[in-house]
């Protein structure tokens, strides 16, 4: 398929961006792209490549700005219920770690998702997902983190799978049992730290070989904060799932400066997400490596905080920088990565230009996949989006509304209807 008659082809190449080389997304005016097989075979000007492929199927763009598809490198879309009443609960001025110490915030989510079975997991988190691609994320990372039992994180597992076999978009697992010490473990998070390293993690690794089919292992997370767990304790169960041979995350300075963000970097983990608390020491540790810094802007705005991620100073540290939307049942219930980055502009004072490229080549550097997605250039997946407008900038110039019109999944076309729903073309 040639898809012409693009008013701004945007194709963001030239791999990852750090520090200042953020926003440098080599727009084509008057372009065209084709692709086969999935992926992208050539982009250029439109008469150019018009002459080169006379007999191509065509796809007239309408004059509109054509992006590579969206990646979202950090969400727990996966999870059963919901907690509208802890709103009204941090609206009368409770706090996230108070709420957590009640036994509400994401163990009250665990209760849910544990009594759930793969089925009605799977049945919640489907209409999420799809929200999420008519909203132009063609990538999304899934973490486990709701189940903190051995059975029901890999309970978890199975249904992100299975949901992505099954939909357009491609899932790309992280397992979380470390997200929060379950009640059975109250007090105890020592111990359930031992189980993790001792029990769990070389048990994943057998169960991800028998159920996985030939897929890369997946990322191992730890949220290293204060109520959760702590320096140590995160440094032994991504030591322990490094050793195994698992990517690393890390949660880190989402309200304490624990030091997980330079313990990250150090263990040379793909990505250190959250940071909204990190220190300069800290950013000097992210910018000397290869670790993303992922902004999760929605989750500051969800809970009503003041502030974000330290943007700039990480581009001025040289650090990558990437954003996601961190969708949860709690803090962040929003499956619009557009949204993300509008907050970030706003907040964060990225431009649309470098907003764009955290979202894409930089959010795809999180998820250790920047050779295949995140940009539009031979040779890559033909994950694109086609804008309602000619212009990018609205991606993050609107919000409270969506301005795709089309999104292209390894060359398949799915139209965009009323803002939320994607019809196959």
């Amino acid at each position: 398929m040639l898809i012409h008659h693009i008013a701004q082809l945007v194709t963001v190449n030239g791999g990852p961006q750090r520090g200042s080389r953020l926003g440098q997304l080599s727009i084509i005016p008057h372009a065209a792209v084709v692709h086969r097989e999935g992926k992208i075979v050539a982009v250029g000007p439109e008469e150019e490549i018009m002459a080169a492929f006379p007999d191509e199927p065509r796809f007239d763009a309408g004059g509109r700005a054509v992006v590579p598809g969206l990646v979202d490198p950090h969400t727990h879309i996966l999870w059963a219920g919901e907690r509208a009443a802890e709103f009204e609960m941090r609206l009368a001025g409770k706090t996230y770690l108070e709420i957590l110490a009640a036994g509400g915030g994401i163990l009250n989510t665990v209760q849910a998702t544990r009594r759930a079975s793969v089925e009605q997991l799977m049945a919640e988190t489907r209409p999420r997902l799809w929200r999420a691609f008519a909203h132009g994320t063609t990538t999304i990372e899934v973490k486990t983190g709701y189940g903190l039992s051995t059975a029901a994180e890999f309970k978890t597992l199975e249904a992100i799978l299975r949901l992505d076999e099954e939909g357009p978009w491609d899932l790309v697992p992280t397992f979380l049992a470390a997200h929060a010490v379950p009640p059975e473990f109250r007090g105890q998070p020592g111990a359930y730290t031992h189980l993790i390293c001792n029990q769990m993690l070389p048990a994943l690794k057998s169960w991800w070989r028998e159920h996985a089919r030939g897929r890369p292992l997946p990322f191992v997370d730890v949220f290293c904060e204060t109520g959760a767990f702590d320096l140590e304790q995160t440094r032994c169960i991504l030591e322990t799932a490094k050793a195994l041979g698992f990517p690393l995350k890390v949660h880190a300075d989402e309200f304490d400066n624990l030091g997980g963000a330079a313990l990250a970097a150090h263990l040379g983990a793909a990505s250190a997400d959250h940071l909204v608390v990190t220190s300069s020491e800290d950013i000097r540790a992210l910018a000397a490596s290869e670790t993303v810094a992922v902004s999760l802007p929605c989750t500051p705005f969800g809970l009503g905080e003041p502030h974000y991620t330290p943007a700039k100073a990480i581009i001025e540290a040289d650090g990558y920088l990437a954003v996601a939307t961190d969708c949860n049942p709690g803090t962040a219930w929003c499956e619009s990565m557009p949204f993300a980055m509008a907050l970030a502009c706003r907040a964060m004072g990225l431009t649309p230009a470098q907003a764009l490229a955290a979202a894409t080549i930089n959010a795809a550097a999180a998820l250790m996949r920047a050779d295949t997605i995140g940009a539009l250039e031979p040779g890559k997946q033909a994950d694109l989006l086609i804008l309602e407008t000619s212009d990018y900038r609205h991606l993050a110039y609107r919000f409270g509304t969506n301005p795709v019109a089309w999104v292209v999944k390894r060359g398949r076309f799915y139209r965009v209807e009323g803002g939320v729903k994607c019809t196959p073309r």
